[in-house]
């Protein structure tokens, strides 16, 4: 069997339509993205043959602008590599690789636009699970000693100013050293992180502790990447909420603290101004106890927010109507 004959016969076993398929045998640095291009044309669904289609294009372009050196290449494929390797069931260094280029900011600016007066979005960040611990109003979601005394209350809300109750609100945070109770090797189940849900008024309210500025994980490749760049690892102290209720559009947002040296230049991006705010530090021993502190003679911060969301309705109207 000839060279020829035998590739047809591999072709054939293995189920290739070569009527489907546009010819090219020229490839150059000139043509090869419409080669691709073409290639990709069989694609079935059209929003994914658009996306690779434009993917494509920025790819080659950038190549072609930075006259990007085999080296160059290697080492950015290696970079990815690394950044794959370092991914855990606990760990996803993909998402932290996009908060430090500001991609999930993008995203999530461009995908979750919101009526007038309602809480800004920000990044989810790589820290939620799922196994949060369900908690009643005014308990804690973190054990006693992982901080200093924070309490936090408001209203969940919707753009009319009226509550919305038995809305499920899950919030997490790091503890006073900075860590989030997945980064720890002997972690036994959640801490600073639960789930409550608002009462019949609107309401919620629950113990905490105060977050503290810290650098993203410093042993892998993206802290890496950024020490190239020239750039810190670090994010200021923040308390992330996420809040889900029927009808209306789920809020993934975090609260930043007024004063944080860390609010204009976050390492990923999330800081908005709408989502910087002030707290309280009380000293009073008997607001301690009937919050439940379980040492009422050390003060604690009091954080007041009140979270309004839009209908799925409101926004699927604004998305029309910024498309029209």
């Amino acid at each position: 069997m000839d060279p020829g004959e035998a590739a047809r016969h591999a072709a054939a076993i293995h189920g290739t339509d070569f009527s489907k398929i546009p010819e090219f045998k020229d490839i150059t640095a000139a043509s090869i993205t419409e080669h691709v291009h073409a290639i990709n044309s069989n694609c079935p669904d059209e929003r994914t043959k658009f996306i690779f289609k434009s993917l494509t294009t920025h790819l080659h372009n950038f190549v072609r602008e930075t006259s990007l050196t085999t080296e160059e290449w290697m080492a950015a494929l290696d970079f990815l590599k690394a950044t794959g390797q370092k991914c855990t069931d606990l760990r996803h260094e993909f998402i932290l690789l996009s908060d430090t280029l500001g991609a999930s900011s993008l995203v999530t600016a461009i995908n979750n636009p919101k009526p007038p007066g309602c809480t800004e979005g920000t990044v989810l960040g790589p820290f939620f699970e799922e196994d949060a611990h369900d908690f009643q109003f005014g308990e804690s979601i973190a054990s006693e000693g992982r901080g200093h005394y924070m309490y936090v209350e408001g209203s969940i809300l919707n753009t009319k100013g009226e509550p919305i109750p038995g809305a499920i609100i899950d919030t997490w945070e790091s503890d006073g050293q900075g860590k989030y109770d997945n980064q720890y090797e002997n972690r036994t189940g959640p801490d600073c992180r639960g789930r409550l849900v608002s009462d019949a008024s609107g309401k919620y309210a629950y113990r905490a502790v105060v977050p503290v500025p810290y650098g993203i994980p410093d042993d892998g490749p993206v802290a890496q990447l950024l020490g190239r760049l020239g750039r810190h690892i670090y994010r200021p102290g923040h308390l992330h909420v996420q809040i889900n209720a029927p009808g209306y559009e789920t809020l993934i947002t975090a609260l930043y603290f007024e004063g944080d040296p860390y609010l204009t230049s976050d390492a990923v991006f999330g800081v908005r101004n709408s989502l910087v705010v002030k707290t309280e530090l009380i000293n009073d021993p008997n607001i301690a106890r009937s919050r439940g502190f379980p040492d009422p003679l050390k003060p604690h911060v009091l954080l007041k927010q009140d979270f309004v969301l839009p209908t799925v309705e409101e926004v699927k109207a604004l998305k029309e109507s910024s498309t029209s």
